[in-house]
């Protein structure tokens, strides 16, 4: 599917889109990239040297005209659209940045592939948290009502809204006079994995706090989410990927792709497993202060894309974080960042 694909990858200097640069390459995909600069120092994409397999366009999603301008002269047949401010405590700080790049980034997206006759198919990513929060012991499916509390959240439900209003309006391929787009969302839970350094999140400052030797300080240790390894995360992104070009009337629609359920941890549990895996009988600390609201407990139902696509996640929770310490330490100990990725991803592959 993937050799020989023209490939358009917005928020390629993320920590996922990374890792999903790297992985299209490895399929013989040939990649642009359409990004603001990383986010933080250090960074994957620096590290892993991503600019080496993708062709590197610097760039804002809320600048419609660069964003068209560059995915016309690319030409690309399948365009992910991960690009995003992607934090909720940030939304808190900067609704009007949230909301402009995740909601009109998203429109100027979809704009643009309007104007590409080339587009054949497009993957959003959204999150788990598109959905109305009901606090309740069942996983949220895809048809359940959308909603978000914080400007985060909200801003992505938006993008799903704007998302299927574009797939009807513009790209509905019962209308074959319109462009035959195939465009779906994906709602993925919370990623881990070698190669994140954001601010102010479980995984990176843990490996921080477990470097130094101290324990790591948690705003909300009681809080379970649907912790899955960037691997799995990207493996449905490209299962999707390759659905919407093999059956686009299928499949152009919204997907979750979440763990199982005894991935659903809380986050000092996750936090104790990755010190085991670091080697040390680690503790944590409640942070006392005083943070902004964030959703205690939040579960997907993936029945969907377990049954349409054929997807699930190979690796369990604590290989997850078995692998997240051992491309940390790795790279600590002065391995390369994109040898690391490269292994992780080859060894990934060969997971029956």
């Amino acid at each position: 599917m993937w050799q020989g694909r023209r490939v358009l990858l917005t928020g390629h200097t993320g920590f996922k889109g990374g890792w999903l640069a790297l992985w299209l390459s490895r399929l013989g995909a040939k990649v642009r990239g359409y990004s603001l600069d990383p986010s933080t120092e250090p960074n994957m994409f620096t590290l892993a040297a991503v600019r080496k397999v993708v062709e590197d366009t610097r760039g804002d999603v809320r600048d419609s005209a660069n964003l068209e301008n560059s995915m016309r002269d690319f030409a690309p047949e399948v365009v992910f659209h991960l690009a995003a401010q992607p934090i909720v405590r940030r939304s808190y700080a900067d609704p009007v940045g949230t909301y402009t790049t995740n909601v009109l980034g998203t429109v100027h997206v979809l704009e643009a592939v309007r104007r590409t006759p080339s587009v054949r198919a497009v993957v959003c990513i959204t999150t788990d948290k598109v959905y109305q929060n009901q606090e309740w012991v069942w996983p949220y499916r895809e048809t359940d009502v959308l909603g978000g509390y914080d400007p985060y959240a909200s801003s992505k439900a938006c993008a799903e809204i704007i998302t299927a209003a574009y797939r009807s309006s513009f790209f509905s391929y019962g209308r074959f006079h319109e462009q035959p787009v195939a465009l779906a969302t994906a709602r993925a839970g919370n990623v881990i994995g070698g190669g994140d350094w954001t601010d102010r999140q479980l995984i990176p400052d843990t490996i921080l706090a477990l470097s130094h030797g101290r324990p790591v300080v948690l705003r909300h240790p009681e809080a379970t989410r649907p912790w899955q390894h960037v691997l799995d995360c990207l493996s449905g992104y490209l299962a999707l990927g390759e659905a919407l070009h093999d059956d686009a009337s299928r499949f152009a629609n919204e997907w979750n792709f979440g763990p199982p359920d005894d991935h659903m941890q809380p986050v000092s549990r996750v936090a104790e497993m990755l010190a085991k895996h670091w080697g040390l009988a680690h503790t944590w600390e409640r942070d006392p202060g005083q943070h902004p609201h964030e959703e205690s407990d939040l579960s997907l139902n993936s029945q969907k894309a377990n049954r349409e696509l054929g997807w699930a996640c190979r690796l369990s929770l604590d290989q997850a974080l078995a692998w997240t310490a051992s491309w940390y330490r790795s790279h600590a100990d002065g391995a390369r960042a994109q040898t690391l990725c490269e292994e992780q991803i080859t060894r990934y592959m060969e997971l029956s």
